[in-house]
């Protein structure tokens, strides 16, 4: 099942479900998507399910370093991945896909980031010792009326909100923002990536447009808070989230590119550089 821009456009998350059971041809076609082979750009593998826990999800959901109370939901798309170089951002970008997959099909979702290990979840899925479990999202449908918790946390988060483009896309330098001219056919690309969800809301993604040699450099900032809480991987997902978004919106406009690890790309002090997307037209 393909996504398109537009429902990159559509997804918000979701916290608060109906108690209506998923359509049983809906169901179907999720759980194709969810048992499908998955392969990122950097060669890892997750594999997904989608289980019913019976009883822990309430307590497991108010743990700190997740990302709020869910009310409702009846189904969770849980995803491990063995522990490697680029898992995290294979994980990420392998999961977005199937959260948009979901969201075309009518279904809401929230990405929730925590400690899973000796949770529910991980029964469920017969985590291994040399697996992660690094997220859970909860898919059901979206009730008519948001909790006044959730209407809370998403205003506290800035959920709604996004950072500009001159916040986050450069120009050959990270003195010189990126204009939209600048971006000319990649455009839509960015916008959606921008769009993309994050952990906290904190949108870490940094890019650099060579415009000589037509590549883009994508570059995280990392927060320093996770180290805290045991949650470093979250921002690498991010990533991921952020390389699916923009790969997704390039391929459905006929722009031809690959993504490669370029030992050459500009060094920033403040950030890492992870990956670049080589235009190839």
């Amino acid at each position: 099942m393909k996504v398109s821009s537009e429902t990159i456009k559509k997804r918000i998350s979701c916290r608060t479900y109906s108690d209506r059971p998923v359509e049983d041809k809906v169901l179907k076609a999720l759980t194709a998507s969810i048992n499908a082979v998955h392969i990122g750009p950097f060669g890892n593998s997750p594999v997904f399910k989608l289980i019913t826990p019976v009883s822990a999800t309430n307590q497991e959901l108010k743990k700190p370093g997740t990302y709020g109370i869910i009310k409702n939901a009846r189904m969770f798309l849980v995803g491990t991945i063995k522990n490697a170089r680029m898992a995290m951002e294979d994980y990420g970008y392998c999961k977005e896909i199937l959260i948009l997959q979901a969201t075309a099909l009518g279904l809401g979702t929230c990405w929730l980031g925590g400690t899973f290990k000796a949770s529910e979840f991980a029964q469920a899925v017969d985590l291994q010792e040399d697996q992660i479990l690094p997220t859970v999202s909860p898919i059901g449908y979206p009730a008519e009326e948001r909790s006044l918790t959730e209407k809370i946390m998403r205003r506290v988060a800035g959920s709604d909100h996004r950072k500009p483009w001159s916040d986050i896309f450069f120009a050959d330098d990270f003195a010189t923002p990126l204009t939209r001219g600048q971006a000319g056919k990649y455009s839509e690309a960015l916008e959606n990536l921008r769009l993309a969800p994050s952990a906290s809301n904190k949108q870490p993604w940094r890019l650099l447009l060579d415009t000589a040699k037509n590549t883009f450099h994508f570059y995280l900032s990392r927060a320093t808070g996770y180290k805290f809480l045991g949650l470093v991987f979250l921002q690498d997902i991010d990533m991921g989230i952020a390389i699916s978004h923009f790969e997704i919106t390039a391929r459905e406009q006929g722009l031809i590119g690959k993504w490669q690890v370029n030992t050459n790309a500009p060094k920033e002090k403040s950030l890492d550089y992870i990956v670049s997307w080589q235009s190839e037209i």
